[in-house]
């Protein structure tokens, strides 16, 4: 919608503007405020930040006709309506989501307190947001005007280096912000206390170009007086101590731990005090004695440095630091949620295979670490390794993990703590700067013999904001959707990965696979564009990039199946969220790497790179699978080209898909069979789902998939690229009966096999070898949503402003619900048989619109509420469609209900 922006010409004018809509009325409130899609945020780095909010409403057809934005330097001044640093004016438009700030130059550090107020359907004035905030961080590298510092450049040397220094602080402090990059992970005690309640900062990047800061606010930590800061540092990804197939010890950017810091405390008096890493600083090392993010960590208490973080702390014997390069110029804020302790898990048994060798069962597969509690003599060292599986004789079993590791020796640590005691009464303790997959810990060495209380399971991810939830009365859909949960936050840790154990890869097909069952159920845009940009770091000159993401060296020439990631998962947050941001600040690269794919094609067809990775049975050739993402990123290229206004480009890449197109049929379909390539599930399900094959041909094609998934028995037959396609092409051929049957089989392959197992993640491979914690068959959520619950996104009007609502009641099912809120707020749909009644409860949110489908149903046998539902409030037209009533509907809440034997068939 055009966007109308109505500037007051004179303050008399904007006083009575404001004083006519001072008091709200309530048909219409703003609520939900996020700048750039965080919550209250600081340390921005952004010029022109971009506001968001969710407008709310009880009566239907409600939506926003104008906004104003009113961003004030201090809370008192926005509580008065005084926007001393931007106003907007009233804004002609239904838009809330992606607004960008347009006022005066944003400074390093600036605050910013912000309100939105709206009007409604009719023009009138409505509701007033309460207040939000925003804050920029370093907004030039000049401002952090310190060095950064080392204990040393070898990058042999094990134990982690500790750094700290005294500073004093003289009267009222108003604020108090700490900015650091500490690699490759770094943790902050000031005062004695741990600063914040992260894990592993910064997150990983291509380091030798991009590096993240982070900024804390440390305000309630500061005291008057005498003060002291410490940081440690861990190795991370920045300084791989373990050898394995991925190459990390020999990254570009490998270099020994360093850190660059700035310490801002404002005071109430206006004066500001300021503290940078330099040569004054003091370095000495500790406790962890060793840190891989493969390995683990081996941590010797009985060298801890008591009060070390502490003002008066003697550090006379501390070595004076190294000042060194940074490993970048392109520093930038670390704009997404940080890793965070999101649940403990207590272990549900312990067991004693072999004297002495302790197992202890958590319950519950899942990333993280465990804390420790013990007793005992000073030196005591106990072991503890990290597995998914047991062996037979109930022993630890991570030799399907571990194969990926080259031994570097003998010695080499894969998943494997080390906690040696100093003999202190009570002691406690976790790993920080290492992350493990694994249900089961084998503890060895431990003092006696341990309890249910010796350890607890500690869950730590990415904390991603939880928006969806699926329920129906099909208990192994529900146990899918929360083994997909688990599966996909153990797998997020500032970019997403493949498992949470023996890789840590960020693999750009399980990404992508997995991206619209996120985008349902969590908030993760801002992950997604961080690595977006992590992608665009690693992309050749020729285009070409590797299949895993940051990149040490392995991986090149994964293939498009995986490569389109870097263009998939923004058209999808563009589809799903409405923000075409990252498609456009991405378009020359995503184009740079479609012109490579052509160099690559002989006649029209890719045939390089991996097929459908991890098959039931049937493999389906790469030609097939790669061509068909060809096709898809060259209209993906086409139609970003047409959001920027290159028409030129936009016919270009259109006629090279349409050009692929011609091509793939040429090659893969066979006129006389019906056929595409072997006729595996995944050739036919890929022709379909791309949208590549003739119209003409298309029913036939789709028979052959129906007679395919009846020769496997009506089981899935097909890898991550094939399930993914398949449950969307079935359900779009009418055939949602087929897709629900073979997601609810309960022998192998399937995900119920997998349940009777015992699994409560999902696995990497149907016959359940290698990894017991991947997402890339967790897409299945998605087709949960979008087509049993029935909330569809509509890519025509991305961000829900149009909502495609076609529930699915096949099956045994008796009711699904889906929820989620969406950037336009809260949408649901539920729906229920009840006797001879199909029920479906819809809620659509102010400023969208809904296709609503009731499938086998006449017009004239619906009721919404107590009304004909052709006739009822909010309902702006009504029409029968083969095999649906189809209604079009405002925003509201809204009760359908149908024949039980229509609405079924």
């Amino acid at each position: 919608m055009t966007r109308i922006r109505l500037i007051p010409l004179f303050t008399g004018l904007l006083l009575s503007v404001q004083a006519s809509y001072a008091q709200p009325t309530g048909a219409l409130v703003p609520s939900r405020l996020r700048c750039e899609s965080l919550e209250n945020p600081i340390g921005l780095d952004v010029e022109h930040p971009r506001f968001s909010w969710v407008d709310s409403a009880t009566e239907r057809g409600q939506k926003q006709s104008a906004y104003q934005i009113l961003v004030s330097s201090s809370a008192a001044k926005l509580a008065a309506n005084q926007a001393d640093i931007w106003n907007s004016g009233k804004v002609s438009s239904d838009v809330t989501t992606n607004v960008p700030y347009e006022g005066r130059t944003l400074t390093s550090g600036q605050m910013g307190y912000w309100k939105v107020r709206v009007w409604d359907a009719n023009g009138k004035p409505a509701g007033v947001s309460e207040p939000a905030t925003f804050e920029m961080g370093l907004l030039s590298q000049k401002d952090w005007g310190g060095d950064w510092i080392a204990r040393t450049d070898d990058i042999n040397e094990l134990p982690a280096p500790m750094f700290r220094h005294e500073f004093r602080v003289s009267g009222k402090v108003k604020s108090a912000r700490l900015y650091i990059c500490g690699l490759g992970y770094h943790e902050v005690e000031l005062n004695g206390s741990k600063v914040g309640d992260r894990f592993l900062d910064p997150g990983f990047t291509r380091y030798d170009r991009c590096i993240l800061y982070v900024t804390h606010d440390v305000t309630d930590q500061i005291k008057d007086g005498e003060n002291a800061i410490g940081v440690t540092l861990g190795n991370g990804w920045f300084n791989s101590q373990t050898i394995a197939v991925w190459n990390l010890e020999k990254a570009p950017w490998r270099a020994a731990p360093k850190m660059i810091l700035k310490l801002e405390v404002d005071y109430t008096d206006g004066r500001k005090s300021v503290l940078v890493s330099d040569k004054t600083w003091k370095t000495s090392t500790g406790p962890i004695v060793f840190d891989s993010i493969y390995g683990g960590e081996i941590y010797d208490a009985r060298l801890e440095k008591s009060g070390w973080s502490t003002a008066g702390y003697d550090d006379s014997k501390w070595d004076e630091v190294k000042i060194v390069k940074a490993p970048t110029d392109n520093m930038v804020a670390q704009a997404m949620p940080p890793i965070r302790a999101t649940a403990t898990i207590k272990p549900v048994k312990i067991t004693e295979p072999k004297p002495g060798v302790f197992i202890f069962d958590m319950g519950q597969n899942f990333a993280g670490h465990v804390n420790l509690t013990v007793s005992g003599p000073a030196g005591t060292s106990i072991k503890m390794r990290y597995a998914e599986l047991l062996h037979g004789d109930g022993t630890l079993d991570n030799d399907d993990m571990s194969k990926h590791v080259r031994r570097g020796g003998a010695d080499q640590a894969f998943q494997t703590d080390t906690y040696i005691l100093k003999g202190e009464g009570t002691e406690k303790w976790h790993s920080r700067f290492s992350y493990y997959g694994f249900q089961y810990v084998e503890v060895t060495g431990f003092p006696g013999k341990p309890t249910l209380e010796s350890l607890e399971g500690v869950f730590i991810h990415s904390d991603v904001e939880k928006i969806g939830q699926f329920e129906c009365s099909n208990p192994l859909f529900n146990w899918i959707t929360e083994a997909a949960r688990w599966s996909y936050l153990s797998n997020l840790y500032g970019l997403p990965t493949d498992c949470p154990h023996r890789e840590k890869n960020g693999w750009t097909a399980d990404a992508h696979i997995a991206a619209e069952q996120a985008l349902y159920t969590f908030d993760p845009i801002t992950i997604y564009a961080k690595w977006m940009n992590d992608i665009a770091d690693e992309q050749r000159p020729d285009g070409n990039m590797p299949g895993i993401i940051p990149n040490a060296g392995w991986g090149d020439n994964i293939g498009p199946a995986w490569d389109s990631a870097f263009l998939i998962i923004p058209d999808y947050i563009n589809t799903y969220c409405g923000d075409s941001s990252i498609l456009r600040d991405h378009y020359e690269g995503m184009k740079r790497y479609v012109d490579f794919l052509g160099t690559r094609a002989e006649n029209g067809i890719v045939s390089y790179g991996l097929n459908d990775w991890a098959p039931a049975s049937t493999k389906t050739p790469a030609d097939i699978t790669s061509t068909g993402y060809y096709y898809q990123d060259a209209r993906i290229v086409a139609h970003t080209a047409e959001l920027l206004g290159k028409s030129g480009e936009a016919k270009k890449y259109n006629r090279l898909a349409d050009d692929i197109k011609k091509d793939f049929n040429k090659k893969f379909y066979n006129a006389e069979t019906g056929l595409y390539g072997n006729g595996s599930q995944a050739a036919l399900s890929c022709a379909l789902y791309h949208d590549l094959v003739d119209p003409e041909n298309k029913q036939r094609v789709f028979d052959h998939l129906l007679a395919a998934i009846e020769k496997s028995n009506g089981h899935i037959d097909a890898g991550i690229l094939g399930t993914k396609y398949i449950f969307r092409v079935l359900t779009a051929g009418g055939r949602a009966d087929v897709a629900y049957a073979m997601a609810d089989k309960k022998d192998a392959p399937g995900w119920g096999w997998w349940k009777a197992q015992g699994a409560t993640t999902l696995w990497e491979q149907w016959n359940g070898t290698e990894s017991h914690n991947h997402i890339m068959f967790g897409d299945i959520v998605a087709w949960f949503y979008e087509s049993l619950a029935g909330i569809g996104a509509d890519p025509a009007q991305p961000g829900f402003k149009h909502i495609i609502v076609r529930p699915q009641p096949v099956g045994d099912l008796t009711y699904a619900k889906g929820v989620m809120e969406s950037v336009q707020g809260k949408i649901e749909s539920s729906w229920k048989i009840e006797g001879d009644q199909f029920k479906l409860h819809l809620l659509i949110p102010p400023n969208s619109t809904a296709t609503v489908y009731i499938t086998g149903a006449k017009m004239d046998e619906v009721m919404e509420g107590n009304s004909i539902a052709a006739k009822a409030a909010g309902i702006r037209s009504a029409k029968q469609e083969k095999g649906a009533a189809v209604f079009e509907i405002e925003s509201g809440s809204y009760d359908f209900t149908a024949p039980k034997a229509i609405a079924g068939e």
